[in-house]
């Protein structure tokens, strides 16, 4: 068995990125959840200002910008990094009394076909890693993440919830509280000059 899955998505789930994670993987990874956000930026928030419309962008980050913790490394900086850019065009429109919102979504887990992303890879930044069987610790995340995204909240409830965040005007779009107590403790930590702790990630 070769598994199509871990092999090209490891850097989701690497856990220890100065070891295993090639720069290929970290390239990747940044063009499309950090480039792909600046591009829309560079691309759409001009236009939408001269326009002087109400209007709104979106920007899609993640749980994991809000939190800390081991494993998926590269994912997480670039989704902290979609948080703090937001947060950043937040302020700036302000500033320029743009008729224009900003909202930074963080959903959990979304019911999609992220676990089939290597399609969209580009061949250049393709890893040769031959036809090696996955270890039985690789067997048991692929499994782990397929479970997670079976149970992942539909598109269209995210959507539903995303557009009732840009009608209230909210910034931060959480899709549950689940996670709220891990995103204190770690503010707590940050406020209080603690080292970080383990999250107690949510059974649920």
């Amino acid at each position: 068995m070769i598994s199509k899955f871990l092999r090209p998505w490891r850097p989701l789930f690497t856990a220890y990125s100065w070891e295993l994670a090639p720069s290929a993987d970290w390239e990747w990874v940044i063009n499309v959840n950090l480039w792909g956000v600046i591009h829309g930026i560079r691309v759409f928030v001009p236009i939408m200002v001269k326009q002087q419309m109400d209007c709104h962008i979106v920007n899609t980050a993640s749980i994991a910008g809000l939190t800390s913790g081991p494993e998926i490394d590269i994912y997480r900086a670039t989704k902290h990094a979609v948080v703090s850019l937001s947060e950043s065009l937040y302020f700036e429109l302000r500033q320029q009394g743009a008729r224009m919102g900003v909202s930074v979504l963080c959903p959990i887990v979304v019911r999609s076909r992220l676990n089939e992303a290597a399609r969209n890879r580009p061949s250049e930044l393709l890893n040769s890693t031959g036809e090696v069987p996955p270890t039985p610790e690789e067997q048991a995340l692929e499994e782990r993440f397929r479970v997670m995204n079976e149970c992942g909240m539909s598109p269209e409830e995210y959507a539903e919830r995303v557009f009732r965040g840009i009608r209230e005007d909210k910034f931060y779009i959480l899709t549950s509280q689940d996670w709220n107590p891990v995103i204190r403790r770690r503010m707590e930590a940050i406020l209080n000059g603690r080292n970080p702790e383990f999250p107690e990630v949510p059974r649920r």
